[in-house]
């Protein structure tokens, strides 16, 4: 069972809770259209609205926790409807943790395809090397899945274990592809099973492709080079320009209105932790543009 982001609660005590919500999550499978395969691309046995009834469940035990945390502080700080404001806020920090729980599949689903395809132009180059030097598909497979590829060993590690239990290495291949999230890997077994379908010399095969993928991998390299740009003003922007604005803005407003104390250390609070989110969030932007095809 997958454990959930933002949850501080055993799993199964998660699961057992979310049967309350199960038609709540009926309702509401169409908003994830491709949930269901994105669980079964990384081989998660749960229904789909048995998963989205958990992400309701944990959202609601979120919504819970931070509404009681924030209201105390509020009226430690004598905030106006201290329980009013808490709600609000724990509304919306509750509907973002509820998309980040739905979309966690997809994220690590994108995780695993980044994985793949970094590690997919060794593990060829590797395989090139030894069909040239006349070892055969099947140890080529094994020292794959032997290999430090990450998810890509562990993808072929499961191809020789089925080729082990007495299916035709062309089946395996073939079926191993159809089920991989990667493009790029789907494409390039794909070749590799139709060169020994048709007999073809499977060194010239892994040639071309090898070949595909360095145009491919100078393509995304100029693509994330045009993308850093308008990033770098984004960054700008919100991590320097805007916050150095709002501090000169809420001293002289401070100074005509008469702002509380604890008003004001809230709002200066506030805009530290909207700095220190814009830089995580840009971080994650940067690594997430990162071309896949790079390797580590």
């Amino acid at each position: 069972m997958m454990k959930l982001p933002y949850t501080f609660l055993p799993q199964q005590a998660i699961a057992s809770c979310s049967r309350l919500f199960l038609k709540m999550a009926k309702a509401m499978l169409p908003m994830f259209p491709s949930l269901g395969m994105d669980l079964r691309r990384l081989n998660i046995r749960e229904r789909t609205e048995k998963y989205v009834a958990m992400c309701i469940t944990a959202t609601v035990l979120f919504f819970i926790f931070l509404s009681v945390v924030l209201g105390m502080m509020f009226v430690a700080f004598k905030v106006e409807n201290p329980v009013l404001v808490a709600l609000l806020i724990s509304f919306v920090f509750s509907l973002f943790v509820f998309m980040q729980q739905a979309m966690y599949p997809k994220m690590l689903l994108r995780k695993r395809i980044r994985n793949i395809e970094q590690n997919l132009m060794p593990a060829l180059q590797n395989m090139l090397v030894q069909l040239n030097s006349g070892v055969p598909m099947f140890n080529i497979l094994t020292n794959i899945a032997s290999g430090e590829y990450g998810d890509l060993s562990k993808e072929f590690d499961k191809a020789v274990r089925e080729i082990n239990a007495g299916k035709s290495q062309i089946d395996v291949l073939d079926d191993m592809a159809s089920n991989n999230p990667s493009t790029l890997f789907r494409r390039a077994i794909w070749q590799i099973v139709s060169g020994m379908k048709s007999g073809a010399n499977l060194g010239l095969v892994m040639v071309d492709i090898t070949s595909s993928l360095n145009e491919q991998q100078m393509i995304q390299i100029q693509t994330y080079g045009s993308q850093l740009s308008p990033l770098a003003m984004f960054y700008m922007l919100a991590a320097v320009i805007i916050p150095s604005l709002s501090v000169t803005f809420i001293i002289i407003l401070s100074s005509f209105i008469s702002l509380s104390e604890a008003m004001v250390k809230m709002v200066f609070w506030g805009l530290l932790a909207f700095v220190i989110f814009t830089q995580i969030m840009f971080l994650g932007v940067i690594k997430s543009k990162r071309p896949n095809l790079l390797v580590r």
